[in-house]
């Protein structure tokens, strides 16, 4: 790959995970509300399910139906499967932390992911990339404020459930390049939606009403955008450059809950959002300078 096409790649990469950032929160925010009335595991599966139809239909659309059984194999199969782990773990442990402290240690993720691919992937970190996720992580430790007396049993349920996390984004780099994301993206939906409905049934089910089904209908439609903007995250891009980018998610629930709930960080907070911001610029600036500067092109004769 030549560099003006691994920096293009880069590029893409950074866009795509802060874009699954930003639909992975809005889901979020669309979930909370819905949550009132309705038990998570029921949630969840029919969220899921209609997430896998609107999938279905993009994938319909775009051709790519034709080839669904390669969504039922191989690394395709085994990312939707950890996938589906990662998010019982996490929100199994979220049901019994404070959710500080929950998203404290999922947002770890980047760190793993940076060793990961230092040591199965071969990427070259450099101390650019190394300081990012560093200084993010503390950003965001700055941010939440995590109490140490809400860390229990449970919060090592939530390290198990970012590792989850970490292994199904470095399983993403090891598809084909010639499988389409939606395919992913599908697999992802349906194998979630498939243990959500397993734990709806040992929950129970209440009843809900049109708002409700409205808010998840919505909720699914960023569901399905996430799953998409962060498999394609992956897959383009280094891996050590892309993730941590992912603290860009933190920012997005900054800005809803001010929006929404009236939440205003305090001063401590401020300068976590300030750190955050500051690596993201570093990386880049770093980046951009460690790219040589391509030479002129010889006038023509």
């Amino acid at each position: 790959m030549t560099l003006s096409a691994s920096a293009a790649a880069n590029r893409r990469g950074i866009l795509c995970m802060v874009g699954a950032m930003g639909c992975f929160v809005t889901n979020d925010a669309l979930v909370k509300f819905a949550s009132q009335s309705m038990p998570s595991a029921q949630l969840i599966f029919i969220r899921g399910a209609m997430s896998v139809l609107l999938v279905l239909a993009v994938a319909h659309a775009l051709g790519a139906t034709a080839r669904l059984r390669e969504a039922t194999r191989g690394w395709v199969a085994g990312r939707a499967l950890v996938d589906a782990t990662a998010t019982m773990l996490y929100l199994g442990s979220l049901f019994h932390l404070p959710i500080g402290n929950a998203t404290a240690i999922n947002l770890a993720a980047p760190l793993f992911m940076t060793m990961f691919a230092a040591l199965f992937m071969a990427e070259r970190v450099r101390g650019a990339r190394w300081l990012a996720v560093g200084f993010g992580f503390l950003g965001v430790l700055l941010v939440i404020q995590p109490r140490a007396q809400g860390f229990n049993s449970w919060a090592l349920v939530c390290l198990l459930g970012t590792l989850f996390h970490a292994a199904r984004d470095l399983m993403t780099r090891r598809i084909h390049a010639g499988i389409p994301s939606i395919l992913i993206t599908l697999a992802t939906a349906v194998a979630v939606t498939v243990v959500s409905g397993v734990g709806s049934l040992l929950q129970g089910w209440r009843p809900f009403g049109a708002f409700e089904f409205g808010l998840l209908g919505l909720a699914s439609v960023f569901l399905t955008g996430g799953y998409y903007f962060i498999i394609s995250s992956m897959r383009h891009g280094e891996m050590t450059l892309v993730a941590p980018f992912r603290y860009s998610g933190l920012l997005f629930a900054l800005v809803l809950g001010y929006a929404v709930w009236g939440e205003v960080p305090n001063t401590l907070a401020w300068f976590g959002i300030a750190l955050l911001i500051a690596s993201g610029l570093y990386v880049l600036v770093s980046e951009k300078r460690r790219m040589p500067v391509a030479a002129a092109a010889p006038p023509p004769d």
